[in-house]
C-alpha cells in the first residue's frame, strides 16, 4: 500500500500573538511545519497533504517543497473536518497518517513503528502516559484493556479524567476506512467540532482493532500554542542536541549556551565555547576550537583550526591549523588553507588563501587569489569594485603588502613583491618588485599652527 500523510496547519495560533501563521514560526532554524514535513517524507510518504487556512497565502509562499499538496480549510470546524478536506486527494488504497504543522518534533522512527501497525482491519493510534494529562484527550479502554475511544478533556467524566494514557492526536489508518468514517462524523460535542477521535469508536463498532504505539521522547508529542511553549521546546531540543555532542566526544563550555539551528557535524576533541550558533550545514573536524560568540553557518572547519572569539563564518571553508579571530569575518567563496591567519576586523570574501599567508589586522579582501606566506598589513583593501562590475586581484607567493594599501582590481601582485605602505596600487607588479605609490612627504619649516581669534 502507498503512504499518504495529511498534516494539520489550519489554525491561527490566536495565543502566539503574531502576524506570522503559527506553523511558520522557527524551531532551530526552520519552521515548525518543515520540520512535519520532513519527518513525513523520511518515512516514503508518496503525498503530502498539508490542509492550510489561516495565513494560507504566506505559507505556500515560505514553504516550496515540491511533493506538498495544498489543501484549504475555509471554515475551521475541528481536526476530523480538516482532514476531510483532502479526503478527495486520498487513495482508498492507500495508507493515511494524519499529523499535526504545531507538533513538529515528531521522529521518524516513531512515525514509522505507527504506520507498520496499520491494517484494512486496524486503526493505529500514538498515545502517551503522562504524569500531568491536562488537556489531551483520554484513551478509554475496556476491562479487557482494549482502546474503545478517545473523549475529549471537555466532554470527560471525572473518572475519565483521572486517566493518565492520552491521544497525541497522531493515528494512522486505511485510506478506505477514512473514505467511511470522515463524511460519519457528527459535531454533537461541548465544542460543535467534527473530531477526528470519533473514528475510534467507529472503528470499534465496525470490529476493527485498535492499537498503539508510543513516542521514544515525550519531546516528540509536544505541541506548540504559544511563544512560551515553542521557547520550551527550542531549549529541550538544544539541551537534547548538546547532549549528542558531548556523548560523541565534544567538550562543550556551558551546554545550555548553544544553538544548533542545522546540521552540526562535529569529530571528538573539539572545543566549543559559550553562545555559539550553528546554521546550516557546518562541519568540525578533531581539534578545532571555537571560541565565544561565534555564528557558523554553511561551512567546513578542518582539522586544529581555532576560530576565535566573536568572529563570523559563513560559506566558507577553514584550512587545518588556520586561526581566525577575534572579530574576523568570512563571507561566502572563501577558502583558507592550512595554517592561514585571518585577524581582528579583517573580512574576506570570496577569496582563497594558500598555505601559511596571513591578514592579521583591519583589512578588506574580496574577489582576490592570494599565494602562499604572503602578509597583508594592516589596513589593507582590495578595491574589487568599480560601482558596476567586480575585479580580481591576484597576489603571488611571499608577496608583501605594506599596511594602508589600496589594491585597485584588477591587480597582479608578483611572487616576492612588495607593496610600500600607504600605496595605492593601480597597475600591475612583477616579481621581486617593489611598488610604492603615495604622495613625497615635504617637511615645511617655521610653519605655525592657526590660533584662535579673540572675540
Amino acid at each position: 500500500m502507498s503512504l499518504e500523510i495529511v498534516i494539520l496547519a489550519a489554525g491561527k495560533g490566536t495565543r502566539m500573538k503574531s502576524s506570522l501563521p503559527k506553523v511558520l514560526h522557527p524551531l532551530a532554524g526552520k519552521s515548525m511545519l518543515e520540520w512535519t514535513i520532513e519527518a513525513a517524507l523520511k518515512v516514503g510518504a508518496e503525498k503530502v497533504h498539508v490542509v492550510i487556512g489561516h495565513g494560507a497565502e504566506q505559507i505556500q509562499q515560505a514553504i516550496t517543497i515540491p511533493q506538498v499538496n495544498w489543501v484549504e480549510q475555509r471554515e475551521q470546524k475541528g481536526t476530523g473536518h480538516a482532514v476531510a478536506q483532502a479526503l478527495p486527494h486520498i487513495a482508498e488504497t492507500s495508507t493515511v497518517a494524519v499529523l499535526y504543522g504545531d507538533v513538529p518534533l515528531i521522529s521518524a522512527t516513531t512515525l514509522q513503528d505507527l504506520i507498520t501497525r496499520v491494517g484494512q482491519q486496524r486503526l493505529a493510534l500514538l498515545t502517551a502516559n503522562l504524569q500531568d494529562p491536562s488537556g489531551y484527550g483520554r484513551i478509554v479502554r475496556s476491562e479487557q484493556g482494549q482502546v474503545t475511544a478517545i473523549v475529549e478533556q471537555k466532554d470527560a467524566s471525572a473518572e475519565q479524567l483521572a486517566i493518565d494514557e492520552i491521544n497525541t492526536g497522531i493515528l494512522a489508518a486505511s485510506g478506505a476506512s477514512l473514505h467511511r468514517w470522515l463524511p460519519a462524523l457528527k459535531a454533537d460535542n461541548a465544542q460543535g467540532e467534527y473530531y477526528l477521535t470519533d473514528i475510534v469508536a467507529m472503528a470499534v463498532a465496525e470490529g476493527h482493532e485498535v492499537v498503539v504505539s508510543q513516542p521514544a521522547s515525550v519531546l516528540e508529542i509536544q505541541g506548540v500554542n504559544s511563544r512560551v511553549q515553542l521557547q520550551t521546546l527550542e531549549r529541550a531540543l538544544q539541551q537534547q542536541r548538546a547532549q549528542r555532542l558531548m556523548e560523541g566526544g565534544v567538550t562543550l563550555a556551558d551546554a545550555s549556551r548553544i544553538d544548533i539551528r542545522g546540521d552540526l557535524r562535529c569529530a571528538s576533541d573539539v572545543s566549543i565555547d559559550v553562545n555559539c550558533v550553528f546554521e546550516g550545514q557546518v562541519e568540525i573536524a578533531e581539534y578545532c576550537t571555537i571560541g565565544p560568540n561565534c555564528v557558523l553557518i554553511d561551512c567546513k572547519i578542518e582539522r586544529g583550526a581555532v576560530i576565535k572569539a566573536n568572529s563570523i563564518v559563513e560559506g566558507s571553508v577553514v584550512g587545518a591549523d588556520a586561526v581566525i579571530g577575534p572579530f574576523a569575518r568570512l563571507r561566502p567563496g572563501t577558502d583558507l588553507a592550512e595554517g592561514v591567519r585571518i585577524g581582528n576586523f579583517v573580512e574576506v570574501k570570496k577569496s582563497s588563501f594558500a598555505k601559511g599567508s596571513k591578514a592579521n589586522h583591519l583589512s578588506y579582501i574580496g574577489d582576490s587569489t592570494v599565494g602562499s606566506e604572503v602578509n597583508i598589513g594592516a589596513g589593507t583593501i582590495t578595491c574589487n569594485y568599480d560601482g558596476v562590475n567586480k575585479h580580481q586581484t591576484v597576489i603571488g607567493d611571499k608577496a608583501f603588502i605594506g599596511s594602508n594599501t589600496a589594491l585597485v582590481a584588477p591587480v597582479n601582485v608578483g611572487a616576492e613583491a612588495t607593496v610600500g605602505a600607504g600605496s595605492t596600487i593601480t597597475g600591475n607588479i612583477a616579481e621581486g618588485e617593489l611598488a610604492v605609490a603615495r604622495a613625497k612627504q615635504r617637511n615645511i619649516e617655521g610653519w605655525h599652527r592657526p590660533t584662535k581669534k579673540q572675540s
